[in-house]
């Protein structure tokens, strides 16, 4: 049974015994900031959706002659790798949710801190791979194709970014304060929010790089 909490209790200390179920809905404002995320991802996927459509439109487009093509220059090996590090750092976040619901608020903090770390080693490889393209002549501004690959993978890169930053704050803040029924939604809305960059990132992986080098 839900254990019903209002708006008064946010600062309360609790026990494992006596925590909510659902914590990050467990007070009004927790509820209207999981309504208005699920709002702002909706927008997000709206961008997204954008910007998969332009590249599809671009792809391989460019001036006569272009020597770059998506089945010669893509490295499947090294995205495939990309991928299995942001699934897992997923699966951490998940983690890290399951021991937020049983108020432990270390193991919490450990597997966000696991998500931290495995999202930092998929961005030094983006950055990596990126760097390649360009030492490769295949640039930004290179070609139309160029232009639409780098703008989708490099914002997807941005909310990376994001996503780090805004957890790295959330365990730095919260590092001597405890659970409470203020943070609870912000630690499972960052959750959220990086499951949603990975469910992007497989569909780049799919549409970007594996139809990609197969087409």
């Amino acid at each position: 049974m839900t254990k019903g909490v209002n708006k008064m209790d946010v600062n309360k200390k609790y026990t494992p015994q006596t925590w909510p179920d659902h914590p990050e809905q467990a007070t009004m404002e927790g509820k209207n900031k999981f309504l208005g995320f699920w709002l702002f991802l909706a927008g997000e996927t709206v961008l997204f959706s954008s910007l998969f459509a332009t590249y599809l439109a671009l792809k391989n487009k460019g001036p006569e002659g272009m020597e770059f093509s998506t089945n010669t220059l893509f490295e499947l090996p090294l995205v495939f790798i990309m991928t299995m590090i942001l699934l897992t750092s997923s699966l951490t976040s998940v983690y890290a949710m399951y021991h937020m619901k049983n108020h432990n608020f270390r193991g919490t903090q450990t597997w966000m801190a696991i998500t931290v770390l495995l999202g930092l080693v998929f961005l030094g490889l983006e950055i990596y791979e990126f760097n390649h393209y360009v030492h490769l002549g295949f640039h930004y501004g290179q070609s139309a194709f160029s232009t639409a690959f780098f703008t989708l993978v490099g914002t997807h890169g941005l909310h990376v970014v994001i996503g780090l930053g805004w957890i790295i704050l959330l365990l730095l803040r919260n590092a001597k304060r405890g659970f409470n029924l203020y943070n609870a939604p912000k630690y499972y809305t960052a959750s959220l929010y990086w499951h949603f960059i990975d469910v992007v990132w497989v569909f780049i992986f799919t549409v970007v790089y594996l139809m990609g080098v197969v087409n």
